[in-house]
C-alpha cells in the first residue's frame, strides 16, 4: 500500500467556519449526550442557538477537555440534513474531511485511533480536572497516510462493523419500548382488561413485594490489608450498559470479604440509583442484574454507594423493574429527593412504603414475565454480538492505520 507522511493540518479542516443566526432553532448536541466509545450520536435537541461549537453531517467531533476524552467521547455526526449545520460543546474540536483528500470514515476512524487519540491525551494542559487538548499540536502532527482509494477501503471495512453495532442497538431498544409498552397496557391502562382494573388484583405499595434492600460499598482500588475481596462495582454511569444487555467498563475494586457476603448481587436484583440527581434528570435509574450478567462478571459484583439493590419477592423482579422504568419516565422521583441545588439524594425507603402501585395476581404476572423474557434474550444474544464486533473492531483499527492489513483485494 501507498502510505505517505504528511502534517494532519494539510488534509484536515479543524473547525471549519460556519454560521448560524443567533435565536434560531437548530439541533444541539451537548457533551453528555455522547456515549463513551461509540461513532453514532444518540440524543439532540432542539434550542435555539446562542453560541457554541457548528458542525455538519459527516464532521468528527472529538471532546477536548478530561476526563471526556479518556472516556471516548468522539462521534461522526449523523443526525442532520445536507444543509444543515448543528452545534454543541465549546469543548469540541471538529474534524472535517478534505474533498479528494480524505475519507469522512477514514477520518473517523483516524482520530479514533491511538495516533490521534494518545497524542491528543499527551498534548493537554491546564488545571487539574479541566486540561484540555493542544489543538496546534494535533495540527502539526505528522502521520502516514493511505491514497485515498486505500482510505475508503478502510472506511468502509471498520464502517461495516460499526453499523452491524448500531443495528443491534436500535432492535434492543425497540425491544426494550415493546416490553415497556406492554407494561403500561397491562398494568396502568388494563387494555387485555377491558381497561379496568381485575377484580383479584390489588393497590399497594412496593413494601408489599420487596423483601428487603443492600447498600453498596465502593472499597479500594488496590487490594490493601484486610480488603482482599475483588468485585466489580455498578455505578450509576453503568446503569443504562446493563439495562441495554452491554457488558460496559465497570471497575474493579477490593472490599472486606464480610461486606461481600452481606452486599453480594444475586439473579433478579434490581439496583436503583439513589445519589446524583440533578435539575433536569432525577435519580431512580435502574437495571435488572439477570444470572446471564452475573456468569459473565464470575458471580462477583455489588453496587457503589450511590445506589441500592432491591430483592424482590419470588416472580417480581421484571414487574418491579418496568414499573420503576415507568415512574422514572413520568419524573416521579423527583418527589422522593432531598438534598441541594447540587448532589441529590433518594430516598428509598418513603418511596417503597408509600408509592402507591397496582399489584397483579400471580397468574397475570408470570404470563407478563413469559412476554418479557423472550426479550431479554434476544437483547442479551445481540449485546454479546456486539461486543465481539467492537472487540474485532478495535483490535482492526490500528493495523490498518499503519498498514500491517493489506486492503487492496478488498
Amino acid at each position: 500500500m501507498n502510505f505517505k507522511t504528511i502534517k494532519l493540518g494539510d488534509i484536515v479542516l479543524f473547525n471549519p467556519k460556519e454560521s448560524i443566526k443567533k435565536g434560531i432553532l437548530t439541533k444541539k448536541v451537548s457533551m453528555d449526550m455522547l456515549k463513551p466509545f461509540c461513532r453514532d450520536i444518540q440524543n439532540f435537541e432542539i434550542v435555539e442557538f446562542t453560541g457554541g461549537t457548528k458542525f455538519r453531517n459527516g464532521d468528527t467531533l472529538m471532546a477536548r477537555i478530561t476526563p471526556c476524552l479518556e472516556n471516548g467521547k468522539t462521534v461522526k455526526v449523523n443526525i442532520l440534513q445536507d444543509n444543515e449545520v448543528g452545534f454543541g460543546s465549546t469543548e469540541y474540536i471538529v474534524f472535517r474531511a478534505i474533498e479528494g483528500v480524505t475519507d469522512a470514515d477514514f477520518l473517523y476512524y483516524l482520530v479514533c485511533s491511538p495516533i490521534i487519540h494518545n497524542t491528543a491525551i499527551k498534548s493537554m494542559v491546564g488545571s487539574s480536572g479541566r486540561q484540555r487538548v493542544q489543538t496546534d499540536v494535533l495540527k502539526n502532527l505528522e502521520i502516514s497516510i493511505p491514497d485515498l482509494e486505500t482510505q475508503r477501503k478502510i472506511g468502509s471495512l471498520l464502517k461495516s462493523l460499526d453499523d452491524k453495532i448500531e443495528l443491534n442497538n436500535r432492535i434492543n431498544k425497540n425491544l426494550e419500548e415493546q416490553a415497556q409498552a406492554i407494561f403500561k397496557s397491562w398494568f396502568v391502562d388494563f387494555e387485555p382488561f377491558g381497561c379496568v382494573m381485575p377484580d383479584n388484583w390489588i393497590i399497594g405499595t412496593f413494601s408489599d413485594i420487596i423483601i428487603s434492600t443492600l447498600g453498596g460499598d465502593w472499597g479500594k482500588e488496590t487490594r490493601t490489608g484486610n480488603y482482599t475481596e475483588q468485585v466489580y462495582c455498578i455505578r450509576g454511569a453503568d446503569i443504562t450498559e446493563v439495562r441495554a444487555g452491554n457488558k460496559g467498563k465497570m471497575p474493579t475494586r477490593y472490599i472486606l470479604p464480610k461486606n461481600f457476603q452481606s452486599k453480594q448481587l444475586t439473579a433478579n436484583d434490581i439496583v436503583i440509583e439513589i445519589s446524583g440527581g440533578s435539575p433536569t434528570q432525577s435519580t431512580g435509574r435502574v437495571c435488572l442484574i439477570s444470572q446471564a450478567l452475573l456468569n459473565r462478571y464470575n458471580n462477583s459484583m455489588i453496587c457503589t454507594n450511590f445506589c441500592r439493590a432491591i430483592k424482590p419477592l419470588k416472580n417480581y423482579s421484571t414487574f418491579i423493574y418496568y414499573y420503576i422504568q415507568y415512574l422514572y419516565n413520568k419524573k416521579i422521583f423527583f418527589l422522593y429527593e432531598n438534598g441541594t441545588t447540587g448532589i441529590k439524594n433518594l430516598n428509598l425507603s418513603d418511596f417503597i412504603e408509600t408509592e402507591k402501585i397496582v399489584i397483579p395476581s400471580e397468574e397475570d404476572l408470570i404470563k407478563f414475565n413469559k412476554l418479557c423474557h423472550s426479550f431479554f434474550g434476544k437483547i442479551f444474544k445481540n449485546s454479546l454480538e456486539n461486543e465481539n464486533l467492537s472487540a474485532l473492531r478495535d483490535a482492526l483499527l490500528p493495523k490498518l492505520m499503519n498498514g500491517q492489513i493489506d486492503v487492496s483485494e478488498i
